[in-house]
This record gives C-alpha cells, sequence and structure tokens, in this order.
C-alpha cells in the first residue's frame, strides 16, 4: 500500500527558509507536507522524477487585482502559471465590495480607470450577487479555482459604500463616517478579509478622469479605519503613496501602525523625477522596525514598465491627432494606414496632445522606451533606448518607433521604464530586494491587461536576479525563493504555507531551473465579451502542486481545482 499521496523524489530542495538548497525527497498526504528530506523508503500514489530540477515552495504573490476575474474564472492566470500558489487581491483600495446595486457602474469605472480593466469585460464578467464584503467573499467560494487566494478590503469601495457621492467626490469623512467605515472593516475581518487597502497617489484615476475616493483621505480617517482591524484583532494594513511631503506622509502611516498594532506594507520604487528618494523611506521603515513597528516595503525586481504597441491600450502615437483620424480602426486597416508614406508624413509632423500628463511624458519619453525580444531583457543597455538610437542615427525618435511598429505582423512591442530604471540600471531594485524590511511585490497579476503584464515577476526575479544577470551583482537562490515564498506569506498573515516543511501547506513548485525561460507577452482575447489582455507564458515549470494536487505541468493545466479562498490569516506555525 502507498503511504503518501505524492512524492517528489531526488530534487534539489530551497525550502523557503533562506537556507542554502540540499538534495531530497518531499512527501505529500491529505494536503500537507509530511516528510522533507534524505531518502523517503515508502511509495505515493503518485510520484515525480525531480532529477536534476529545483524543488520550491509555491509562490505567494501579496499584490495582485484579480478582484473581477475571480468571480468569472476558475484560472488566475497570468499568476498562476508562473508558480504563484497563492494570491492577494484587493490591492490599492480598487474592488468590488461592499457594494450597493446604484454604484455598480461607479466601481467599475474605478477599476477600469486605475487597473486598464475594460468596462465591457467587467460589466458582463461580474455577477453582482453581493453587496457587503462577507457576501463577496461568499461568492468567491462558490467556484473553484486553480490556486488559493485571499481579498483585501478596498478603502475606495468602503467610502463610497459609507459616503455616496461624498466619498467618491474626495469629501472630509465625519466622525459618524469614520464609526461607520471602522465597523465594516472590523466586520469584514471577522467575515474573512486578509486586511484593508488604501491609495494615496495621484497615478490612480477613475475612468472619467478623477481621483481615486480614497485620495487625500486625512490621517483621521485612515486610523479610524485601522482602528476597526484592531478592534477585531485582525487583518494587515496596506498603502500606495506618492509620499508627498516626505516623512510627513510616512508619519501618517506610522501612526496607523502605532494606533492598531496592524502590520502595514507599502509600495516602493524608484521614481524617476526623484532617483534617490526610495532610499529615505528605506529609512524610515528602518527606524519604524527598530521601534517595534511591523511595516514593510513591497519592491519589484525590474522596472514598471508601460507596454506599447499596434495591439495594446496605447501606442507611441496615441496622443497624436493625426493618429485619432484612424484609432477606431480594425487593427489590419490601421496597420495599412501607417504604412502609406503620405499618412506618415502627416504623422511624423504632429505633436501628441493627450490630456493626461502621465501619458504625454510617455509618448515623449524615448530614452526609456526599449524594443522588447523574445526572451525579454529587463536590464536593458541604456545605449539600445529609442532616444540613443536616434541620436546616434541623427534621425528622429518617432521616425524609429513608426518603423519599429509598422514591421513585421505590426504586433511589435515598446517597453517604456517609468519606475526603477532612472538611471538604466536595475540597482535600485537590488539594494531594495536585499533590504531586510523589504518583500517582493507589486506584479498586478490580472490588471492593466492591455498595458502591463507583470504577473510574470516571479519567474523573472528567478531567472535575472539569480541566474542570468550581467550588468551588476545577483541574489543568490535561496535568498530569491525565501523572498517570494515565506516572507511574502508572513507579510500577509499566512503562516501556514511558504516553508518546505512537515505540517505546512503542499503548495510546491518543480522547476527545471537550467530551463526556466520567460517568452514575449501576447494578446488574447479570452476576457468575457471577448475583451482583450496581454498573457506571458514561460518553459521550465515541471509542475506547479497546490494543497497536494498538481495542478500545471509542463506548463499545461491538469484540470485539477483545488484552490480555494483563505478566510483570514493563519497560524505562523502550521
Amino acid at each position: 500500500m502507498s503511504a503518501y499521496d505524492l512524492i517528489i523524489r531526488n530534487g534539489t530542495i530551497v525550502d523557503g527558509t533562506g537556507a542554502k538548497p540540499f538534495e531530497g525527497d518531499v512527501a505529500v498526504s491529505k494536503g500537507r507536507i509530511a516528510e522533507v528530506g534524505g531518502r523517503i523508503s515508502a511509495r505515493g500514489v503518485e510520484e515525480i522524477d525531480a532529477r536534476g530540477l529545483i524543488v520550491t515552495p509555491g509562490f505567494v504573490d501579496i499584490h495582485t487585482h484579480y478582484d473581477g476575474q475571480a468571480t468569472w474564472d476558475n484560472r488566475l492566470s497570468p499568476s498562476s502559471i508562473h508558480g504563484v500558489t497563492t494570491a492577494v487581491f484587493g490591492n490599492c483600495g480598487i474592488g468590488f465590495a461592499p457594494c450597493r446595486p446604484d454604484d455598480h457602474d461607479r466601481l467599475i469605472s474605478l477599476m477600469e480607470g486605475v487597473e486598464d480593466i475594460p468596462h465591457p469585460v467587467l460589466q458582463e464578467g461580474l455577477k453582482w450577487n453581493w453587496e457587503s464584503f462577507g457576501d463577496f467573499l461568499n461568492a468567491l467560494e462558490e467556484i473553484p479555482h486553480d490556486i488559493d487566494f485571499g481579498a483585501q478590503l478596498p478603502h475606495g469601495a468602503l467610502r463610497v459604500y459609507v459616503m455616496g457621492d461624498r466619498g467618491a467626490k474626495q469629501e472630509p469623512a465625519t466622525d459618524q463616517d469614520i464609526f461607520k467605515m471602522a465597523a465594516l472593516a472590523r466586520e469584514a475581518m471577522r467575515d474573512g478579509a486578509l486586511g484593508f487597502s488604501t491609495s494615496r497617489t495621484l497615478n490612480h484615476k477613475t475612468a472619467d478622469g478623477n481621483n481615486t475616493p480614497s485620495y487625500g483621505a486625512a490621517e483621521k480617517e485612515l486610523v479610524g479605519i485601522a482602528m476597526g482591524l484592531k478592534q477585531a484583532g485582525l487583518g494587515v494594513l496596506q498603502v500606495v503613496s506618492d509620499f508627498p511631503g516626505g516623512e510627513r506622509e510616512f508619519g501618517v502611516l506610522r501612526r496607523m501602525v502605532e494606533a492598531s498594532g496592524r502590520p502595514l506594507s507599502v509600495s516602493v520604487g524608484q521614481a524617476h523625477v526623484a532617483p534617490e528618494s526610495y532610499k529615505n523611506i528605506l529609512g524610515w521603515l528602518k527606524r519604524a522596525n527598530e521601534d517595534g513597528l511591523t511595516m514593510r516595503a513591497q519592491v519589484c525586481g525590474r522596472p514598471v514598465g508601460i507596454l506599447l504597441g499596434l495591439e495594446l491600450t496605447l501606442n507611441p502615437f496615441s496622443g497624436h491627432p493625426v493618429y485619432k483620424e484612424i484609432a477606431d480602426r480594425p487593427f489590419t486597416e490601421r496597420l495599412n494606414a501607417l504604412r502609406d508614406p503620405a499618412f506618415q508624413t502627416r504623422l511624423l509632423a504632429s505633436e501628441p496632445n493627450a490630456d493626461h500628463p502621465f501619458v504625454k511624458s510617455v509618448l515623449r519619453g524615448f530614452d526609456y522606451m526599449y524594443i522588447l525580444t523574445d526572451p525579454p531583457n529587463y536590464e536593458p543597455d541604456p545605449s539600445t533606448s529609442i532616444g540613443a538610437q536616434a541620436r546616434a542615427k541623427g534621425i528622429a525618435p518617432e521616425r524609429i518607433l513608426l518603423d519599429i511598429i509598422t514591421g513585421g505582423d505590426g504586433k511589435a512591442q515598446i517597453y517604456f521604464c517609468f519606475v526603477n530604471y532612472a538611471n538604466g540600471s536595475l540597482d535600485p531594485s537590488y539594494i531594495m530586494i536585499n533590504d531586510p524590511n523589504c518583500v517582493m511585490g507589486l506584479s498586478d497579476g490580472g490588471a492593466h491587461v492591455g498595458t502591463i503584464c507583470d504577473g510574470s515577476f516571479p519567474t523573472s526575479n528567478l531567472t535575472h536576479w539569480t541566474r542570468d544577470r550581467t550588468r551588476g551583482p545577483k541574489v543568490p537562490l535561496e535568498k530569491m525563493i525565501a523572498k517570494q515564498t515565506r516572507e511574502t506569506a508572513l507579510t500577509v498573515g499566512l503562516g501556514d504555507r511558504g516553508l518546505l516543511k512537515r505540517g505546512y501547506k503542499a503548495d510546491i513548485n518543480v522547476i527545471d531551473y537550467d530551463r526556466l525561460t520567460l517568452h514575449l507577452p501576447k494578446v488574447q482575447y479570452d476576457l468575457p465579451s471577448g475583451g482583450r489582455r496581454l498573457m506571458q507564458y514561460a518553459d521550465g515549470y515541471v509542475a506547479t502542486i497546490v494543497n497536494g494536487q498538481p495542478v500545471y505541468r509542463g506548463g499545461q493545466a491538469t484540470g485539477a481545482l483545488p484552490g480555494r479562498l483563505v478566510r483570514g490569516a493563519r497560524d505562523v506555525e502550521a
């Protein structure tokens, strides 16, 4: 008789603790890890030969936006095809619960504007069989998924639910408003929310161009809601901020933690307009943790970048009035028009007049634009930027861009780097990755479906930082694995996963590390209403196992759907 449900044999085990890899077997029984290390003599109902492969915990991605997709899709891809076995959504204060029936379109507009998920996709995909946050969790629980997931209470939805139009228009919350929001936050944590999230950045806009409901919320409101988590004795705090006022803004976040005693994480990257400011934030975090506060930075291992192309939301000429003459035409017609010499002459003579300042800066940021290759190079040499090429050739950068997007099949992608690449190097990311108060995050899996495909972060973190980097120091494999397994799990209170250790959840990756390769993102039309999204695939994932069941083998779905909603925190020791 077989003693175990599954045994992974002869692998190089990278267990999530940060310790050196070692050779051995891993046994699984009833969705839990039963034995790790050495030679296991018993047999398994199923066995995987991992000789020459690495065996790691499943990746825990704590910054995704599958709030909508999880309600209509069994698969939380692209994250699940990149070794992620637990995804956390409801980040950045954006989500769909709580919500009154009259506010459905309002929250759709918010998600469309901030996370680039088109209105028709959400309108068709969302069932809206919920009002409260607890109802939302119940609706999610009805659908089996490929991986586990947890949800956070979003400030934007909460504010609109309590304050209506006043909340949407960023009017100050009254004491009564704050009391109600705190009570709903307490209720949501008890119903199973992993935490509360808020956005304080001007980069986040509704589809109509308005600021998010939570932008500019007063400290009194934020601390009041955090106190709802304290009353529940549950939940984490997640924030994205521009840090206006520098340390004064950090002080607001610090006081949320001081008052509530709940852990907090905040998105941090190298801003191109202030390339050294991230170091100040790391210093403030260091002092906060030395003072006994649990505060972390969520960071990423490659530039945050927008993809530009004719098949995507934006292309290098989206803001040009001449291009707008053909913008609504089918792809083939637009490509043919752009190849017409007379049209090219008119187009190159025009200037972009995009209303959104960020879009205008993107369309003119030639020194941060690169051709995305296959496999992608996420630390390209600055001498290969579009701006550098134009100067070297003595021609206009727009001419080079036009030649690129009209070449071949017209589906070339331009990578515009706007965070973490101010000096044409990922050295700032290296500093952040190695900071003890930083964890890997910010993949935005499930969002920005026509502009960004960063759900592949876990794969590029492994390939680039631990194996392929040539332009600076690397990161030890065991450290990167710990950074996106155990450390991310603990950041959101999920202490039952992220380790290959007896008693822990059997969420496991078996990876052909030498063959692990990330491919160029591609467009597919498989969202509700035929909506478009970017997907990015990889070779080298031999098996991804969730709750003891292989859900992917060789990158292909097995049909198993053992993933479940994770309600609330889990014990640190399983």
